[in-house]
């Protein structure tokens, strides 16, 4: 058996991991910020008709395929059978792997791509029927210019599909900036192309569309070099009787259902709102957008570290690393999440009020996109929960659990849905889009708990009785943490009436207050950073 990569030792990989987690962090909390000003490039530029509707159409359609193919399914299945290789296996052997996964996934991503661009007119119609009946020529022909555009956009899911491919090998041996890096090109490429480009066109939204492809095809270029320092670079190979790539297709098969169950729940909750008073679909996206900051920067960023690294520990046999990681990262999951939650509950409307507030988003979206970003921010927990949780059973190439789980809080969700919102839009109570949240965020909790729950009936992680007491703790900080906010920083009115620099100063203010009282309440309590040092069985410190 060959160990290709030194193990970091208990006393150091804790802050090894932090580490990796704040470098990916920082690399996705910079392209949340240029996917925030490419939205405003776009506004600008193109306001909200018939091309951008056509080109909205256009970019989504690969992009829900991606979560098949990229990021979600493959990458979910690729690490941990990789690491097993690496673990277990010579280097040529692991570099066969890689081969073999590149050519497969390459060859049929290239065939699938080639009908996607055939189909466009038929995939268009399926997407968006609107645009086939009502797509007339008075209305600038949305159903001709979204296939134009699709037949440009539509390759981007093969670029973005190698690029997750490579992304998952560095991943694997801890090289984790260059592919946290590669989305930050994607927004810079699409701002470029908006505010340089696309004016000179004749039909803009063709260049924004021909931006996609170009995006896809820089980010995936990007990720060569690091391949190669990596010696790794694939030599693409048809590999689909290889033992590696039938292991991964068998795992992808739960993950690529768990990945459907997602979209039939956003498809649910936005056939809701529609139903609901105009604004609602709008004023939850608004409020999802900035929960994605924190869930996205740090959620995300903790469970890209984790995956490799346990992985690893359960090729090796080390179930007390593997249960000493997994506890680690729930502390630091309480220690970030339960303060951010708290916050956003209390700065929403300020928050909103500073980032959208003027020209067309009036002070009531103000006042209902805060009440659904409040209703958010209270599942903020259980959604970075289940993203750290979900590793510990990938890790173990079990790929079924999570999606048995996510099930249930599907069918949960979707209960509470009708169960919340019917009696809140029948009562005429004020925003019963607020209903829906609620029901994503309780189901959020019930998912991270049945998780939870299943780890520790398998005995994969073990019973850790100082958790309660920390988490007890850092309630009571952030609890401190909320009260102080909410009695010195300025009521809404007062924000709405205030230029936006001062605006952006008083959310500075309070962002960095609210952290110092809360860190500091933390330390008065007896909190410090070497709590956060990793203690598998039989270890020392």
């Amino acid at each position: 058996m060959a160990q290709n990569t030194p193990q970091p030792s208990p006393k150091t990989s804790g802050k090894r991991l932090l580490q990796s987690t704040s470098v990916v962090g920082g690399m996705t909390l910079l392209s949340r910020v240029l996917g925030l000003a490419r939205d405003v490039v776009f506004a600008r530029m193109f306001g909200a008709g018939f091309a951008m509707d056509a080109f909205f159409v256009a970019f989504k359609i690969p992009n829900i395929f991606r979560r098949f193919f990229a990021e979600g399914a493959f990458s979910q299945a690729f690490v941990p059978v990789l690491t097993e290789y690496d673990q277990n296996h010579s280097r040529a052997e692991v570099r066969e792997l890689a081969d073999r996964v590149a050519g497969t996934l390459g060859i049929s991503l290239f065939v699938f791509t080639a009908l996607g661009v055939l189909a466009a007119p038929l995939l268009i119609a399926v997407f968006a029927p609107g645009f086939v009946s009502n797509g007339m020529l008075e209305d600038g022909d949305r159903y001709t210019l979204a296939v134009d555009m699709l037949r440009l956009t539509f390759p981007y899911l093969f670029f973005i599909s190698m690029t997750a491919l490579a992304g998952g090998i560095l991943n694997t041996y801890h090289r984790f900036a260059a592919p946290a890096f590669a989305p930050v090109l994607l927004n810079i490429v699409l701002i470029v192309f908006a505010a340089f480009i696309a004016p000179g066109y004749s039909r803009p939204g063709i260049a924004l569309a021909l931006g996609v492809f170009v995006a896809g095809a820089v980010q995936l270029v990007f990720m060569l070099p690091f391949l190669g320092q990596l010696k790794m670079m694939p030599r693409p190979r048809w590999g689909a009787r290889h033992a590696g790539v039938k292991k991964i297709l068998k795992l992808m098969g739960p993950a690529v259902f768990g990945s459907s169950v997602a979209q039939i729940n956003i498809l649910f909750d936005t056939l809701i709102a529609s139903f609901l008073v105009t604004g609602s679909i709008s004023w939850l996206y608004y409020s999802d957008r900035l929960m994605e900051f924190p869930l996205g920067v740090f959620g995300i960023a903790l469970a890209t570290v984790i995956l490799p690294n346990l992985s690893r520990h359960h090729a090796a046999d080390s179930g007390a690393r593997f249960s000493a990681m997994l506890e680690w990262a729930i502390r630091l999951v309480i220690l970030i999440a339960v303060p951010a939650a708290a916050g956003l509950f209390v700065l929403a409307e300020p928050i909103l009020t500073t980032i959208f507030y003027g020209g067309r988003f009036a002070a009531n979206d103000v006042a209902m996109a805060g009440m659904s970003l409040m209703a958010y921010s209270f599942g903020l927990v259980g959604f970075i929960m289940v993203k750290v949780l979900v590793p510990g059973y990938f890790a173990r190439q079990d790929t079924r659990t999570p999606v048995r789980i996510g099930i249930k809080a599907l069918g949960v969700n979707m209960v509470l849905n009708i169960a919340i919102v019917v009696p809140w839009a029948m009562g005429g109570y004020p925003g019963p889009h607020t209903g829906l949240a609620v029901a994503t965020s309780l189901s959020a909790f019930l998912n991270a708990g049945l998780l939870y729950r299943g780890l520790r009936r398998e005995g994969v992680l073990d019973r850790a009785p100082r958790l309660g007491k920390f988490l007890l703790t850092v309630v009571v900080a952030a609890a401190l943490m909320m009260m102080l906010l909410r009695y010195f920083m300025p009521m809404t009115p007062d924000w709405l009436e205030a230029t936006l620099p001062v605006r952006c100063l008083w959310l500075i203010g309070g962002i960095a207050g609210g952290g110092l009282v809360y860190f500091g309440a933390l330390y008065a309590m007896g909190i410090r950073h070497t709590d956060f040092r990793m203690h598998p069985a039989g270890a020392k410190d």
